[in-house]
């Protein structure tokens, strides 16, 4: 862990079993190729695939993960469980996927919050979070977010206080991990399905928080 005073945890040897493609950026191109010559033929529309990738990486992936979170603030005995095993707390719920067998669950505190990077290609529960954002996978954030994670979170409009310790993990292929934000002050009383509703994608990577409830000040 690299403690700034920001950790950083490399969960399993980063460098072993790693899934990352040597041929990853060829793959891309192939893709790219691929994606051009159909809409050259009119068989695809660019503007209708960004919107499903944008549905994908924003709306449907990332409820699971809120569905997690949810049931974490709610329930204490499975918030418990999910810090002790994480992979079978979420399985539980039905989120199995090739992209999150081994998961760990991170919890925010009031004194500690925490930050997930793929530091060598971008890891990423997708069982839990749906498809990984563009940024995630940018040098630019997997290489900064080490060296100043507070930096790099003020980018995202997230200012800590200078007292809170900052953990960054680094997934691998071996162990992915879900952040757990702190449950929002005002949110007594709320179902699991109202309060997965004030939780992000962002929150669940650790470079936003919970949204405070409709009022809330």
């Amino acid at each position: 862990m690299h403690d700034h005073d920001d950790d950083h945890a490399h969960g399993n040897e980063h460098a072993q079993g790693h899934d990352h493609d040597n041929h990853y950026s060829d793959m891309q191109a192939r893709v790219k190729a691929l994606e051009t010559l159909l809409t050259e033929k009119g068989l695809i529309d660019p503007a209708a695939i960004d919107a499903i990738v944008e549905t994908y990486e924003t709306k449907v992936g990332p409820r699971n993960g809120a569905h997690v979170v949810a049931k974490a603030w709610s329930d204490p005995d499975f918030a418990d469980w999910l810090k002790r095993d994480a992979t079978a707390a979420i399985a539980s719920l039905g989120h199995t996927g090739r992209q999150g067998e081994h998961m760990r669950a991170v919890f925010n505190t009031a004194e500690t919050h925490h930050l997930v990077v793929c530091t060598l290609c971008s890891c990423y529960p997708w069982s839990v979070l749906g498809l990984p954002p563009v940024w995630y996978k940018a040098p630019a954030y997997r290489s900064r977010a080490v060296i100043d994670p507070r930096g790099v979170l003020a980018e995202f409009g997230l200012t800590l206080p200078e007292d809170k310790k900052i953990r960054v993990w680094d997934s691998t292929a071996e162990l992915r991990y879900l952040v757990i934000p702190e449950r929002p002050e005002g949110t007594d009383g709320m179902d699991e399905q109202t309060l997965a509703g004030l939780v992000s994608r962002d929150a669940m990577i650790g470079t936003a928080v919970a949204r405070k409830p409709e009022g809330a000040t």
